[in-house]
Formats: structure tokens, C-alpha cells, sequence
């Protein structure tokens, strides 16, 4: 954001000392006679000028089309990783309730966890994405305990799946701003593959 708005600075600087000069040129008649007087000067200052406002309003308008692009791909990765994060979470619970396969719940655990690696680099210089990667974080570590906790309950003790269903609940909180960024029916598609997942 500073960044942005020291740019919009600039560029309205630029604007506001070539509108000056205009203004003087046009009721000062001994400014006027200055730069009648040297031609290359003025050729120079008044195309710098002109230079200046095109370079600062274009690297402006890129930089706001690039953020823009970058809160897509941000979003996608967010929605993608809600789609995973959901069929990890509903094979460690059927696991959890004595419904489902290990060997199932493992492979949705790693593959969750690898979007997470491959993931984490995009979701980094965002608040708001580095929230919902703290929270995904967060979700990857309760199915990793709840796991390693059905391993070592070898009388078939019960473990509950409330800890992973409350993780999943605050990852969908925290992934909510950065889904706004997407079309309604990209957002539909996303949740029709998480409540398969969950079906």
C-alpha cells in the first residue's frame, strides 16, 4: 500500500509542477519571454515532464492490474487448498470414527500437505492470504496429531474428530475474503468439489 500511494504521489507531484509552470508561462509575461528565449530547454523540461506523468500513471495503472491478478491466483490457491484440505479432513474422520482406510487418510494427508509447501510461497506477502495459510498450517498439524493418535490407539480407542472439524471451520473463516476475489460460479465449482469431498 505505501508503495501505491507514494507512486499516486508522484505522479500528481509531476502533474501539479507541469500545471505550474503552464500557469506561469501563461500570466508572467517575463516567464513567458524565458522560455521563448531557450527553445531546447524548454523542448527538454516540457518533454521530461510529459515523460515523467506517462512513466509514473502507467507504472501506477500495471501495478493495480498486477495486484489484481495477483489476488486471482492468490484466491485460486486458497480454493484449491479448501477442496483438498476438505477430503483430507474427511479421511482422517472416517478414520477417526473406525469408518475409513489408513492407507487413504495418509495419502490425503501428504498430498494436503505438499499443496500446503507449494502453496505457502504464494500466500506469504498477503495479510489476509498469510492468515488463511496460518490457519491451513494450523488444520495440517490437528489431522497430523489426530493420525499419529489412531496409530497409537491400538485397542481401537476413540478418538474424536471435533479438533479437525473445528480446524477446517476456522480455515473456511480465514480463506472467506481471499474467495470474494473469484467469479460467483468459479466460488460454486469450489464448493460443489468440497461438499463431494464431504459427502
Amino acid at each position: 500500500m505505501p508503495t501505491r500511494l507514494t507512486g499516486w504521489s508522484a505522479a500528481i507531484l509531476a502533474m501539479l509542477v507541469t500545471l505550474a509552470l503552464v500557469a506561469g508561462e501563461l500570466t508572467d509575461a517575463g516567464q513567458r519571454r524565458w522560455w521563448a528565449a531557450r527553445p531546447l530547454t524548454t523542448d527538454t523540461v516540457a518533454g521530461l515532464l510529459v515523460l515523467l506523468i506517462t512513466v509514473l500513471v502507467v507504472n501506477q495503472l500495471l501495478s493495480r492490474r498486477q495486484s489484481r491478478q495477483r489476488a486471482h491466483a492468490i484466491a485460486a490457491q486458497a480454493a484449491i487448498m479448501m477442496a483438498q484440505a476438505a477430503r483430507s479432513a474427511k479421511a482422517a474422520s472416517s478414520l477417526l470414527d473406525g469408518s475409513g482406510d489408513r492407507d487413504a487418510a495418509s495419502d490425503g494427508f501428504r498430498t494436503y500437505m505438499m499443496m500446503l509447501l507449494t502453496g505457502a510461497p504464494v500466500l506469504m506477502d498477503d495479510p489476509v492470504a498469510r492468515r488463511f495459510l496460518e490457519h491451513s498450517q494450523y488444520l495440517g498439524g490437528v489431522m497430523g496429531r489426530a493420525l499419529a493418535a489412531a496409530d497409537r490407539s491400538a485397542d481401537g480407542a476413540a478418538v474424536t474428530s471435533a479438533g479437525i472439524d473445528d480446524a477446517v471451520r476456522q480455515m473456511r473463516d480465514a480463506a472467506a475474503p481471499l474467495l470474494r476475489q473469484l467469479t460467483p460460479a468459479i466460488r460454486d465449482s469450489v464448493q460443489r468439489i468440497g461438499q463431494t469431498a464431504e459427502e
